[in-house]
């Protein structure tokens, strides 16, 4: 019976359950489809798609905006004192799109459910006995969608295709729209950015940096790959960034004949702050140190740049040499000791650090609570944590996919890096963007922005990026099976990051 019940309310939304309904100057199509996760889909083509957590349940919202009225467009344009009233006009467009779809929507899995349960069972009673657990299993869902109903998922939304070429908006932390009608609000700004997109033929617009927000590029574990520079230097100019910080690993063996490699560094234009990875040599460091806008960091070296205090420490091994036997973890952790020691004298001398970088993020997690913000690659994939006395750790993949290494694997490893968003004047984190590419030979696209509230309080875990396996070390090797290492700080030396009153909401 439930299986019958389900493939009848599938065969009704499939053939009936969507609805034709314009929103603002758009005509859109809105369908209910069965889903695992639930959650809100708009896609814009061919711009591409956006997705939002609005909710948990086995239905997902797809909205699909096909084509944009030119009869409304051209009143918008041509009056633009319109836009005055485009948020309420959305807002009831919306409600009378979704309630129609609603309706549409019970009448399809009842009617689906009940004429298959006719057609199997060949009799009355047995066909509505499934129409109506057909209803009752639709109401659940409507139950579970409500009781889950996430108004903030307009936050943080997760881009692809052409959108995620845009960068974000950050302005500064002192006011959040908390309250429900934040979704009305942006989605009445969504639509009016998607209104703009296509009057403008389907080109990007750039947005100029909100002077209260920093942006810091974080990368890492380049390893060699020359499209890793094409890529930072679109992300630099996209994204208005102030200052790079690569986390080591950008060469593979650390010879001399890899050094004209690093060249493409000066023509980027921003200041390059560079911590030794265990594939760096110190032949690479001393080439590093001779370019012009590269702040080479090692022993807890600290600088000034960009508006912002940052320190770090280079990786104490250099593993392609073999004739050096590999320390391993004690090593890591006393080169972090050392960087934590070297925190303490500048917060002592009057120069706190804003963020502290090391390559192995167990020398990182050393950091703990001398520091808001420490940053690490290493592992080849994504992470966020709050460690125990409140330093926000994040980790990042490999931007420059693995390099070679990734003709070893049997999936291309994603390109990834991160644009972090901090404020100019508490230099506290206020968002970030990750950035994932598709690998070798593949072209997707993908940026997810993330609140600092969603790490919840010191000591939760945000998990690993699911899209690289966890256990995977640099290279594809085995992982380094990190723990979350002794904490060097008493509590309450320094306050986690994102605890401030949260950010204003950024235009999509």
């Amino acid at each position: 019976m439930v299986a019958v019940v389900l493939f009848g309310a599938w065969l009704g939304l499939l053939i009936v359950g969507s609805v034709l309904t314009p929103v603002g100057p758009m005509d859109t199509r809105m369908t209910l489809r069965p889903s695992l996760t639930g959650g809100t889909k708009i896609n814009v083509s061919p711009l591409g798609a956006l997705e939002l957590a609005t909710h948990t349940g086995p239905v997902r919202l797809d909205v699909d905006v096909d084509q944009l009225d030119p009869v409304r467009s051209t009143a918008l344009v041509e009056h633009p004192e319109r836009l005055s009233g485009l948020q309420s006009e959305i807002s009831r467009d919306v409600r009378t799109g979704t309630t129609e779809l609603a309706v549409r929507s019970v009448v399809a899995v009842v009617s689906g459910a009940t004429a298959l349960g006719l057609a199997v069972y060949r009799r009355p009673r047995r066909a509505l006995a499934a129409g109506g657990l057909a209803f009752t299993l639709l109401g659940a869902s409507a139950a579970g969608a409500y009781a889950t109903w996430n108004p903030q998922s307009v936050l943080e939304p997760k881009f692809s295709g052409l959108l995620s070429s845009a960068p974000q908006v950050v302005g500064n932390a002192r006011s959040i729209v908390s309250d429900f009608d934040v979704y009305q609000k942006e989605l009445a700004r969504l639509v009016t950015n998607v209104t703009k997109l296509y009057d403008a033929t389907s080109s990007l617009p750039t947005f100029q940096p909100d002077p209260a927000t920093l942006r810091v590029l974080h990368v890492s574990d380049i390893h060699l790959n020359p499209a890793a520079w094409h890529i930072i230097g679109s992300l630099v100019e996209q994204y208005g960034i102030d200052v790079i910080i690569d986390s080591g690993d950008t060469m593979d063996h650390g010879t001399s004949a890899e050094n004209t490699f690093l060249d493409p560094i000066e023509d980027l234009g921003v200041p390059y702050v560079w911590v030794r990875g265990n594939h760096d040599s110190d032949r690479t460091q001393e080439y590093l140190e001779r370019t012009r806008n590269v702040h080479v960091l090692d022993e807890g070296r600290a600088v000034s740049v960009g508006g912002i205090r940052i320190a770090g420490t280079g990786d104490p091994q250099f593993t392609p040499d073999r004739s050096r036997e590999v320390q391993g973890d004690p090593a890591e952790r006393m080169a972090g000791i050392r960087l934590a020691s070297a925190l303490r004298d500048q917060e002592r001398a009057g120069t706190p650090v804003d963020i502290a970088v090391a390559h192995d993020p167990l020398a990182a997690e050393q950091t703990d609570g001398v520091v808001p913000l420490a940053l690490a690659g290493h592992v080849h994939h994504r992470e966020t944590r709050i460690l125990p006395y409140g330093t926000r750790l994040k980790i990042e993949g490999s931007t420059g996919g693995g390099g070679l290494r990734a003709l070893q694997n049997q999936k291309p490893e994603k390109v990834r890096a991160s644009v972090l968003y901090l404020d100019r004047t508490t230099k506290r984190l206020q968002a970030w963007d990750e950035i994932t590419l598709g690998g070798l030979g593949l072209t997707t696209a993908e940026v997810s922005r993330h609140l600092p509230e969603e790490a919840g309080k010191p000591g939760a875990e945000s998990g690993t990026d699911p899209g690289t396996d966890a256990s995977t070390g640099p290279g594809g090797g085995p992982g380094t099976g990190r723990g979350t290492g002794a904490p060097s700080g008493p509590p309450g030396t320094a306050s986690p990051s994102g605890t401030g009153p949260g950010l204003p909401v950024p235009e999509p």
